[in-house]
């Protein structure tokens, strides 16, 4: 019976480099996951925290004053596909400390501690995914809420917050579209970045 050969030092030196390379690309790839979609989700967090209780105080003021029209239809809607897209993002920045996690095996020197390629790029595809579905969510939000200001702009005839104030855009208005704004960017930016990797890995 013949000995295990090794493999060749050149050959054995281009698989550790490409290893290498390819854990620096998903551990660059996870921590800036991890950055932009929590600082991004927790920029939208607040925004969205401060429509909600805008609208909650409104509410609050229109039921002391027996006035029923005093919520703004449509913002109900919005707030719910934004609480939508943040809790996708917070799944995406998951799945950016998985790749961290890969690119720390990676780096071991046993082989058999390695991650699979494939479970790998099934990680990165499921990013890819979870940002489509976090971009429809933000989209269906923010047109939502910009639908919201477009109605009170044009129906927003002069003297109209002496009369009505629920016809004012407010700053809860403003507020609720730009928290979707903000996740749609995160999302996009996420998958721009798991698709190239993606591809970058294939031609590995």
């Amino acid at each position: 019976m013949q000995p295990h050969t090794p493999l060749p030092a050149t050959e054995d030196d281009s698989l550790v480099h490409k290893l290498g390379q390819i854990g620096r690309i998903l551990r660059l790839i996870g921590w800036s996951g991890i950055v932009t979609q929590l600082g991004l989700g927790i920029a939208a967090g607040v925004l969205l925290l401060f429509a909600i209780a805008g609208r909650n105080f409104n509410n609050a003021i229109s039921s002391q004053e027996n006035n029923t029209a005093g919520t703004t239809p449509g913002l109900g809607i919005a707030t719910f596909w934004a609480v939508c897209a943040i809790a996708v993002l917070l799944y995406t920045a998951f799945l950016a400390f998985r790749q961290l996690l890969f690119a720390r095996r990676l780096r071991h020197a046993n082989h058999d501690r390695h991650p699979k390629k494939s479970d790998v790029i099934q990680v990165l595809k499921l990013g890819i995914l979870a940002g489509f579905i976090g971009m429809a969510f933000s989209i269906l939000g923010g047109g939502s809420a910009l639908g919201v200001l477009l109605s009170k702009s044009i129906s927003q005839p002069q003297g109209v917050a002496i009369y009505d104030p629920t016809r004012i855009i407010r700053p809860l208005d403003v507020f609720l579209a730009m928290a979707n704004m903000i996740t749609m960017t995160a999302h996009f930016l996420g998958t721009i970045a798991s698709v190239a990797t993606v591809n970058w890995l294939h031609r590995q």
